[in-house]
């Protein structure tokens, strides 16, 4: 696992562990559980294309839905992280601009990685009725 996040260390500049950490590890799993479920049923869709039109409707619209809460959960945990931020502004009275820069860069975080989240479950939906017609016309 070391090697693997000095890898993507090297190529996104930054350490994804430490990243999804500091984004809040609560939120940021329920945003990866929702990533995971989105790809189950992108898979599921794409063994079925040929299958009936109300099981592939169905897995279509799992997928959204799982992309979409994804995407929900991550600006509530942003939201949660900037309401504490601000109590914490609150009681120290004054505060440092570059430690209101890191907390604001550490709060958009969630809502990143639910966008990415979102847009694959978009892009797979897409993608799923591009293919179911290009099956479907090359059955008739």
């Amino acid at each position: 696992m070391n090697v693997l996040s000095i890898s993507w260390s090297l190529v996104l500049g930054f350490n994804i562990i430490d990243r999804f950490q500091d984004g809040g590890t609560l939120g940021m799993t329920l945003v990866l559980l929702c990533l995971l479920v989105a790809i189950f049923f992108s898979f599921k869709a794409f063994t079925g294309l040929a299958g009936p039109e109300a099981e592939f409707s169905k897995n279509k619209k799992l997928i959204q839905h799982a992309a979409l809460l994804g995407l929900v959960i991550s600006f509530m945990n942003s939201l949660l992280a900037l309401i504490g931020a601000f109590d914490a502004i609150e009681a120290a009275g004054d505060i440092a601009p570059d430690v209101l820069a890191g907390g604001l860069k550490i709060t958009l975080l969630s809502p990143l990685f639910g966008l990415l989240v979102f847009v694959i479950g978009h892009i797979s939906s897409f993608v799923l009725t591009w293919m179911r017609k290009a099956e479907l016309e090359t059955d008739q």
